[in-house]
């Protein structure tokens, strides 16, 4: 019985799904532009650019590092030619993931096939945009609402500071605060990025919500699609129910320790 780590870093069996590990040397080309897709890669480690053609120049559009998938059209469509290419940024360790075993994946890991529905939704609003801009008038297709729209205003009064390094990352000044890490597969920015301190990884891109309620106090949600857990004071909390927070909680998302901080309202107010 094989078994396959999905980018959560979860060992799954499976009688007949056999792991296609493969390696890239630094500046090799994993596939081109115009290439038939045949199958999509999860990066293990190392760096991979995707470029695209424009004009007479090939262009870096993203870089990807561990935990990123790139490749994914050729799963939703067959025989499909790749849009851009994918070289080797640095020595690569990636799994290719064929047909079969994107199957099994998105049955274990829902986590990839929401990542894969917000990367669409990206793309369908990039040719909105492009669309407006020929006719020169709107365009009335139905939008989701998932991709980033113009940066929120941080709260002065609300953040979350992380334990070892004493990092403030401020709420944002509206109802709900996303909080993750940064996404270039997608595009996705949460509202507060915990990359430069989830040294291992275990943030979902979209792992949890932190959401401000009328009566002025704050609660947490984690993403229905999170993987590795988010807990208040060492309570697991379950997906999509919020859970009340209070000046001083300690947040664990996965495994990156934060503490809710709120300042007193003013003898003003």
């Amino acid at each position: 019985m094989a078994k396959f780590r999905t980018t959560a870093g979860q060992n799954m069996t499976h009688d007949s799904l056999e792991p296609m590990r493969t390696r890239f040397p630094q500046n090799s080309r994993i596939f081109g532009e115009g290439d038939l897709g045949l199958a999509m890669y999860v990066i293990e480690s190392g760096e991979v650019e995707i470029r695209k053609m424009m004009g007479a120049e090939e262009r870096v559009l993203a870089v990807l590092g561990k935990g990123d998938f790139f490749g994914e059209m050729c799963m939703l469509e067959e025989e499909t030619p790749r849009t851009a290419a994918a070289v080797a940024k640095t020595d690569v360790e990636a799994v290719m993931i064929d047909q079969s075993a994107f199957s099994f994946i998105l049955r274990h890991n829902p986590e990839i096939a929401v990542r894969m529905m917000r990367k669409l939704v990206v793309r369908l609003r990039q040719t909105t945009r492009l669309l407006e801009d020929a006719l020169g008038h709107s365009v009335d297709l139905e939008e989701s609402g998932l991709t980033d729209g113009p940066k929120a205003a941080l709260d002065p009064t609300a953040r979350l500071v992380e334990v070892g390094t004493g990092t403030i990352f401020p709420l944002a000044d509206q109802r709900e605060t996303t909080v993750g890490r940064i996404d270039p597969v997608t595009g996705i920015h949460p509202d507060v990025d915990l990359t430069q301190v989830d040294t291992k990884r275990s943030i979902s891109r979209r792992h949890a919500r932190v959401l401000r309620e009328e009566d002025g106090s704050y609660s947490v949600v984690e993403d229905v699609a999170a993987m590795n857990g988010t807990f208040v004071n060492g309570v697991r909390l379950n997906a999509g129910r919020p859970f009340p927070l209070k000046v001083g909680d300690v947040v664990v998302f996965g495994t990156t320790q934060c503490r809710f901080e709120m300042d007193e309202p003013s003898a003003a107010e």
